[in-house]
């Protein structure tokens, strides 16, 4: 089991997936460390971040990459191995204190088989204890679990609950279709497209779910 140090600790994970530099991700990486998993480094300098380890395989990682990064302590993994680059990062970040993950470029991009392990990793870090969010810049996600939460999103943002099981006693709040102990069978569309009217407070009594939200895309206003 993943046993986080006592003292809170964010550690921004960079992904070889899509990431757009925006004020809410400039807001989750605010006095973070920085962990970057093989392609992922990428995404460095255009963040104006140094991370303090890379991670990988470095397959994805071209020579000029590592030329513009000299400095920053490399772990070499072999391409034949039972983790992914980013897992090995997320374990990396663990093992040096981390409790909060965001994990950056974890959505969208040219690899969609990778993005859905990021968010089932995401619900399974959750259970071990963790705090994760992951981001692209412009959407982002949270695992859900049972329990109560509120979610800080800006009001007329467009968000959904995807469950990963069937869910039960789920209540939305602060939005515009409100739920209130509702049971959501597997594969059900009835909670996608949904709006919110500023943070989502958001109950459940079981299952496991994602919300993934577009705090940019006011299109449902």
């Amino acid at each position: 089991m993943i046993t986080p140090a006592s003292a809170e600790q964010t550690f921004v994970i960079l992904l070889g997936g899509a990431l757009e530099a925006t004020p809410r991700l400039a807001a989750d990486m605010a006095g973070a460390r920085f962990v970057a998993a093989d392609g992922g480094m990428r995404h460095a300098a255009a963040l104006g971040i140094v991370p303090e380890i890379w991670v990988g395989d470095f397959d994805s990682t071209a020579p000029e990459l590592v030329a513009a990064f000299p400095d920053v302590e490399r772990q070499f993994h072999p391409a034949a191995k039972n983790e992914t680059d980013g897992a090995i990062a997320v374990l990396t970040a663990v093992e040096r204190g981390a409790q909060h993950l965001v994990l950056a470029g974890a959505l969208g991009g040219e690899r969609s088989d990778h993005a859905l392990l990021h968010l089932l990793h995401a619900v399974a870090l959750a259970e071990e204890g963790l705090s994760v969010k992951l981001t692209s810049g412009e959407e982002e996600a949270w695992p859900l679990l049972p329990g109560a939460r509120e979610i800080d999103l800006p009001p007329d943002s467009l968000f959904s609950v995807l469950g990963f099981s069937p869910l039960a006693g789920l209540s939305i709040d602060n939005v515009r279709y409100p739920l209130r102990d509702f049971s959501l069978p597997f594969g059900s569309s009835r909670t996608i497209s949904n709006v919110a009217e500023g943070p989502i407070r958001l109950s459940l009594a079981s299952g496991r779910a994602v919300l993934l939200a577009r705090p940019y895309d006011l299109s449902g206003a």
